[in-house]
């Protein structure tokens, strides 16, 4: 065997090795949530909207509400990446036209986002929603599921909105939630948390027995923290990774909560009531399957976005998050809740 053909041999096996490296690549993908607060548009609607009108108890003029596009238009657009993240759920708005209106504000109307929104029963009228980039999820279905509250019918609360589809090929659904509020007592009001709870693990156990390589992320305000009963007990959610058996759920945001932050304060206390809870089969496994991606130095799989230009700078509530109203008088920021991410990783072929 001459030199030149062995010259050649080797030409043509690291050219292969070459296109082989680059036909690879890891994408990341943001997933995350965020409660909007109150994004309401200035329409005498069918709902109890009377605060948020021109002549309501917040004089919600157009230029309010404008600014408050604006604003959670940025926030959304910053959060993970300068791109915004691939999929968000959302909370707290007030129906279909003002998530229209959101993503044709500058800061999101080129990112290519879809809307994936049910009107629910709540009688302050507020929805959950989700935005998608149809580039890496493609949408199959989607539906509400009530949470009809057991003796307290008249309680009209949100649905669990499920949402699946394929994300980069693999088969994932998104359950996007805001469960019931505190009001009357932490305590006193917990059973209606704990039934928006099982309803959301009830979805998913559904979802895990058709397949159980199905991958499921839930997400939402839960108006309770990562160790609070409704999330432990009735969500069924670990607090830590190890030792997850196929059917477990994990909460990444519990790490976050024990070490002292979260997502709101109040009375200078904070909570983490903005959770997202993911499906065993998203921690660890092989590189060509979607999985989270865990920070090397710190260990954490989800973040809170507490940005500064999202933080109240002076007054009573200095260090809280910069929210539109505060003490019955227009702030001009942007949530009551600070937005909750995380990432999802995989190696595909080019």
């Amino acid at each position: 065997m001459n030199r030149s053909f062995l010259t050649l041999l080797l030409t043509l096996c690291l050219s292969v090795h070459c296109l082989s490296a680059q036909a690879k690549k890891q994408v990341r993908l943001t997933v995350a949530f965020y409660n909007l607060e109150n994004l309401f548009d200035t329409i005498d609607g069918d709902n109890n909207d009377e605060d948020f009108l021109p002549e309501g108890k917040n004089q919600w003029t157009q230029e309010k509400y404008k600014q408050k596009l604006h604003n959670m238009a940025y926030a959304i657009s910053q959060i993970g990446s300068k791109n915004g993240p691939d999929i968000i759920g959302l909370c707290e708005m007030e129906n279909r036209q003002v998530l229209q209106d959101l993503l044709a504000e500058p800061e999101l109307r080129d990112l290519g986002y879809e809307i994936v929104h049910f009107d629910s029963p709540d009688k302050r009228g507020i929805d959950c929603a989700l935005f998608y980039r149809s580039k890496y999820f493609q949408l199959l279905d989607a539906r509400p599921h009530p949470v009809r509250l057991k003796g307290e019918e008249y309680i009209k609360t949100r649905d669990v909105l499920e949402v699946n589809g394929l994300l980069l090929g693999e088969p994932v659904s998104f359950l996007v939630s805001h469960w019931p509020s505190r009001v009357g007592g932490e305590q006193i009001s917990l059973r209606r948390r704990m039934q928006a709870a099982q309803v959301m693990r009830s979805v998913t156990d559904s979802l895990l027995q058709a397949n159980p390589a199905h991958k499921v992320i839930l997400m939402g305000d839960f108006n309770d923290d990562p160790t609070s009963a409704s999330v432990v007990q009735g969500l069924k959610a670990k607090v830590t990774p190890e030792d997850l058996a196929p059917q477990d759920l994990y909460n990444p945001m519990a790490k976050i909560h024990a070490s002292g932050r979260g997502t709101l304060a109040y009375r200078d206390v904070w909570n983490l009531f903005d959770n997202l809870v993911v499906t065993a089969n998203l921690i660890g496994g092989a590189d060509t399957s979607l999985h989270l991606l865990q920070d090397k130095k710190s260990g954490d799989y989800a973040y809170i976005y507490s940005a500064d230009f999202l933080t109240q700078k002076t007054g009573h509530f200095k260090g809280y998050p910069f929210r539109t109203f505060s003490s019955g008088r227009f702030q001009g920021g942007y949530s009551d809740h600070y937005p909750v991410y995380l990432y999802l990783t995989r190696t595909i072929e080019e």
